[in-house]
This record gives structure tokens, sequence and C-alpha cells, in this order.
């Protein structure tokens, strides 16, 4: 089995996060299970594939051009912010993709519009989420069959796993990722200084020169609001989780996130959005921001004053377990190729 791993956003070098560590650690974990598998080579006209896995949905072309090589694709897709929407707004895009799809039957509408972006979902051989809130997402609002989706969870790297401690607890809280609007860094440090709770901010922004970076870096005080950059070192990382006293995370557009898993791994007790993903993955055991009413700086304190807390009891996969859920699903899809 031949499989290529293929990414057509934007490159990692322009914009760091989550997404970039999900590739490259799908990637390194397939090779240590012993899967042949490359990056997808844009430029190499020589290269070949038994299967591809793409963790941008594909467009038209893509996959008439892959169809007609027989090679099937999987996708796998984060659909961040969308599982967090109202009902009514998911009942809204449900709406709007059947009616869609029922004008283009017709002749005059079929020559507006060929293909619909999310027609790809269903023109995959499989598509792979992380959670059951997306699996109904693609299901009962893309229409995709039940049989083309599979969940497939995250994982973290090993050293989460066993995370070494440097000794006594440091007393503030952790939060990581990148300082941008999307995980509300300033609202996070803003709830800090007013909760009187200190709050270690390890990340980088995308951009020095944005005014959101400003805005944060006026914030640093070294008491409520201490900042490191971030570290592509994972001991170090595991470290600075394994000395905190719990994680916060203050992102209303967040779906599974990576960060939260490794804190938990690393031992913490976490303070999220209540929200599905978070539900999904935590339940009862983690510790909630209010959802409508209610003082955001007064669960920050509550969380950060109970010294009784724990961790939630969770499973939490290895890259290389999910690799080997992956494999099983890649086999599956092989055995539906056009003889």
């Amino acid at each position: 089995m031949k499989v290529l791993i293929d990414y057509q956003c934007i490159p990692f070098y322009l914009a760091h996060g989550g997404l970039d560590i999900q590739v490259m650690s799908t990637f390194y974990a397939l090779k240590k299970i012993g899967v042949d598998v490359e990056l997808s080579k844009w430029w190499d006209k020589s290269q070949t594939a038994d299967l591809i896995h793409t963790f941008t949905l594909p467009g038209e072309l893509y996959l008439q051009l892959t169809n007609e090589k027989n090679i099937p694709v999987v996708c796998t897709t984060l659909f961040t912010g969308d599982c967090n929407v109202s009902r009514f707004k998911t009942l809204l895009k449900r709406g709007l993709v059947k009616t869609t799809s029922a004008l283009k039957k017709l002749p005059f509408f079929s020559q507006l519009n060929s293909f619909s972006r999310w027609e790809s979902y269903n023109k995959c051989s499989v598509n792979i989420v992380g959670l059951y809130a997306e699996a109904y997402l693609l299901h009962n609002v893309y229409e995709v069959a039940n049989e083309k989706i599979h969940i497939v969870p995250l994982g973290v790297n090993d050293v989460f796993l066993n995370p070494k401690a440097l000794g006594n607890k440091a007393e503030h809280l952790i939060t990581i990722g990148t300082i941008t609007e999307r995980k509300g860094s300033v609202e996070l440090a803003e709830l800090a200084h007013q909760a009187k709770v200190p709050i270690l901010f390890v990340g980088k922004p995308y951009s020095e020169d944005s005014d959101y970076w400003k805005i944060f870096t006026s914030l640093i005080d070294n008491k409520y609001v201490k900042y490191q950059s971030h570290t592509d070192n994972q001991e170090e990382l595991a470290k600075l989780y394994a000395n905190a006293q719990g994680y916060v995370l203050n992102s209303d557009r967040e779906n599974w996130c990576l960060a939260a898993h490794e804190a938990v791994a690393c031992g913490l007790p976490i303070l999220l959005p209540d929200q599905p993903w978070s539900r999904e993955r935590f339940s009862t055991q983690a510790h909630y921001f209010p959802k409508t009413k209610g003082s955001k700086s007064e669960a920050l304190l509550s969380f950060y004053k109970d010294r009784t807390k724990k961790p939630p009891n969770i499973k939490i996969n290895s890259w290389e377990e999910v690799a080997l859920e992956l494999l099983d699903v890649y086999s599956k899809a092989l055995s539906k190729k056009v003889k």
C-alpha cells in the first residue's frame, strides 16, 4: 500500500497551528507503523499512489482525475467552529444545501453552477472526522452516507503521555496556542487581570505587527499575565504543562483542541468553553465557562482556587494508535477500488 499525504491549503510557514501538527504527526506515525507513505510532491510527475489522504476538501477536477486513475481519496475534515453554531444556523445550512441540490437538477440552474464545494464530501471514498458532532454535520447537513464517514480521534505526542515535572508546581494556570482573535487571547488576558488569576500564555502571533498582538503585549505584567513564546521542543512543552495548576481555553471557535488533550495527558484539570466538542470529549469531567449568563472571571477564579480539581479520566491516544486506526480505514477504502 502506497499512501500519499496531501495538503492544499495555506502553507504552514504562513499560518502555524494545530493543523500542521495533525498532518505531520499523522505522516510520521504512519511511517513508524510501517506504511509506505510520502508527502504529495506536486512537482513530481513520477510519484505514484494507491491511496491519497488529503487534509483539505478537494475540488471537482482533483476528484475527477483521481477517479480516472482509480485512486481512492480519503479526506480528513476539521470543521472548527461549524459544530458550535446554533441549531437554527445548522438547520439553515441544511436547507441551503438541499435547496441548491434540488435546483441543480433543473436544466437552467445546472448551467449556473455545475459543482458545489460540499459535493466533494460525497465524491471522496471516505471522510474522516474526529467527533460525532462533525459526523452529524456530514450526514445531516451535507447528506454524506454513513458508510462513507469514519470517526478517528486525534492523538498526542508520546512525550505528553509520560511528562516529567520539574519539581514543585508553579502557581499559574497555562494556556497554549496562537495569540490571535480566534483563540480569544486578549479576552483571556483581561479576565486574568479581572479575576487576579495568574496565567502563563505560551504561543506566538501570526504577525508581531498586528494590532491584536500589540494589545496583548500591553497586558503582560508577569504577575497575572505571563508570557513565553511558542516552543517546538515537545519535552519542554510537556514540562510547562506538568508544572501548571491547570489548563484554560477561551476560544469559541475551537473544535477538538489539541492543547486541551495534551494538558489532560499531562495530568491537568481543564477549564473550557461549553461547546459540543468539549462536552463530547470531556463530558462532566471538565470545568466550563458559563454559556450565557454568569461571570467568566468568577468561573476562572473558582477554577483556580479549587485545588481538589482533577484531570478528566478519558482515553488519550498516541499518534501511533491513530495511525493504526487509519490503516484500517485505508484498507477498507482500497478493498472497494474498481477492479
